[in-house]
């Protein structure tokens, strides 16, 4: 919703997303509700039609037609959410919110009811304060936690989302785990959308609470919104991943305030950091171009990878911006973004994200559809406001590479992002004891292992490799790199049997393992 009050998004997540790169902090536990186990799909009335007449019952019903009609339920658009305004401005004489029966007069249940008939998922909103964002002043949900909570469920409902406004200020956390705490007696599956406007940088305590947390205050339809809420977002990859989403807002393609390069970088944003895919726009007056945008499968896959990585941000050169994105299948994502008035030719490397060494690579144009192949450079000529978006393959008989984030680690060690110039999206921070370990799952057959690491101090940190429990290099030496963002490679020859394998290092200093980035087997 937009509102005055939501203006001064958090300072603080600019500060974090001006260089684009992501921060070393832990995340939290996240919420296991068991939903959204990838970003949401679906639509909001509000970037179309706010508290305007058209927001209605009528309306509501033709979005959950079109959804089927129009082929979006296919391509996995689920939610159809109904925002602010839905509501009349008294509780009746039991404490309940009361349904304007102007704008929906068969009711909510009834409403949701015709959502569910369509194979569909309905949502609806409050705001974790005395009352909504409209200036109507529509009852809010604080201190009536539970009420409405059970209220929610009774009708059917989804998917919440709760606002920020008028919350007397109550501690934010406090305001939020009551809603999660009330949803989760209510005895219906609820998923939780937090609309704080990262005022109070959820991405570092939401992930216990909700499903999704918006990170930046309210999208509008024009570019310097869209771009500026990317920038602020991106910043952030390490805190996502399934059933935990950073949210930068709802999507505004067919609105009609942005190019159709514009729409097609605002959809390839949001697909590459694993953004909800909420349309903003009045479905009943888009255009076919505007479909073909939000139906694009290629993208839409990113977005819905099973992995649920975020992507993370390669370069940022004076609004010349390289994205990666690292997918389940092994593939990455890569978008040449050009935020800049002019013409620019964007490039970077196969290596440079992470997807190991093949004698060649396949780059698909999501957009274009076209195919090409290339030895290692990823590069395009990026007119103004658009992004080229690559799906990344390699060619058969290159390496595996098994990120660090895919390892698992023993007791004290981390998966850490504060060091630049690591593959994928972060490195294993081993605790500094002697048998510290690092581990991961590989697939054989395989010939050599490559170890990616590096190593600030300036001693050796030796570990000893085993296989399925086996030591197969005992006291292997990683040597001093200089600096904790200088990477180098150690190589080991050895022979392994197809089939799945662990592969562990575990140290043999009290100093623990060298800062590891990555394995890479080779066939």
């Amino acid at each position: 919703m937009s509102s005055p009050r939501r203006i001064a998004s958090a300072a603080a997540a600019l500060a974090i997303a001006a260089s684009g790169l992501v921060l070393g902090a832990p995340t939290a536990a996240a919420l296991e509700n068991g939903l959204l186990r990838t970003p949401p799909m679906g639509f909001n009335n509000w970037n179309s039609t706010q508290c305007k007449a058209d927001f209605n019952e009528a309306m509501i019903k033709g979005i959950a037609d079109i959804f089927v009609s129009k082929g979006l339920k296919d391509a996995g658009y689920t939610y159809v959410n109904i925002d602010d305004c839905w509501a009349l401005p008294s509780r009746n004489s039991a404490g309940n919110l009361v349904p304007d029966p102007a704008r929906f007069p068969g009711g909510i249940k009834a409403l949701a009811d015709y959502v569910h008939g369509k194979g569909l998922k309905f949502g609806i909103y409050t705001s974790a304060g005395t009352k909504t964002c409209n200036k109507a002043g529509f009852p809010g949900a604080l201190n009536h936690e539970q009420q409405d909570a059970n209220l929610f469920a009774s009708w059917g409902v989804d998917y919440l989302k709760y606002d920020n406004c008028n919350n007397q200020g109550v501690d934010a956390q406090q305001r939020y785990k009551a809603m999660r705490d009330a949803l989760a007696k209510s005895g219906r599956a609820i998923a939780y959308s937090i609309c704080e406007w990262g005022q109070n940088q959820p991405w570092t305590w939401a992930a216990p609470v909700g499903n999704l947390w918006r990170t930046t205050g309210d999208i509008s339809d024009k570019w310097s919104s869209m771009i500026g809420k990317a920038q602020t977002n991106r910043g952030l990859a390490q805190y996502a991943g399934p059933g935990h989403w950073n949210d930068p807002d709802m999507l505004e393609v067919g609105n009609g305030g942005m190019t159709a390069a514009e729409y097609r970088t605002h959809f390839s944003l949001w697909a590459m950091m694993a953004a909800p895919l909420l349309i903003g726009s009045d479905l009943r007056k888009v255009s076919d171009d505007n479909f073909a945008i939000l139906k694009n499968t290629d993208v839409i896959a990113l977005d819905q990878d099973a992995l649920g990585k975020q992507a993370t941000v390669l370069s940022a050169n004076a609004g010349l911006v390289v994205y990666s994105k690292v997918l389940a299948n092994g593939d990455r994502a890569v978008a040449l973004s050009n935020e800049t008035a002019a013409t620019a030719t964007i490039g970077t490397t196969a290596a440079a994200t992470g997807i190991g060494s093949a004698s060649s690579y396949t780059l698909k144009d999501l957009w274009s559809k076209a195919t090409r192949t290339t030895t290692g450079t990823i590069s395009a000529s990026v007119p103004s406001h658009a992004t080229v978006l690559y799906r990344v393959s390699k060619a058969a008989g290159g390496s595996t590479r098994y990120e660090a984030e895919s390892a698992t680690v023993s007791a004290g060690g981390t998966i850490d992002a504060n060091h630049a110039g690591f593959s994928g999206t972060g490195f294993a921070n081993g605790a500094n004891a002697v048998g510290s370990y690092v581990e991961w799952q590989v697939a054989g057959p395989a010939s050599a292992l490559t170890f990616g690491y590096a190593n600030g101090t300036t001693a050796a940190r030796p570990v000893d490799v085993s296989v399925d429990g086996t030591v197969v290099a005992a006291g292997v030496p990683f040597p001093a790199t200089g600096a904790w963002t200088t990477w180098n490679m150690v190589v080991k020859s050895l022979s392994l049997a197809a089939g799945s394998h662990t592969v562990r290092l575990t140290a043999t200093t009290a100093d623990g393992p060298a800062n590891l980035d990555y394995l890479d087997a080779s066939p």
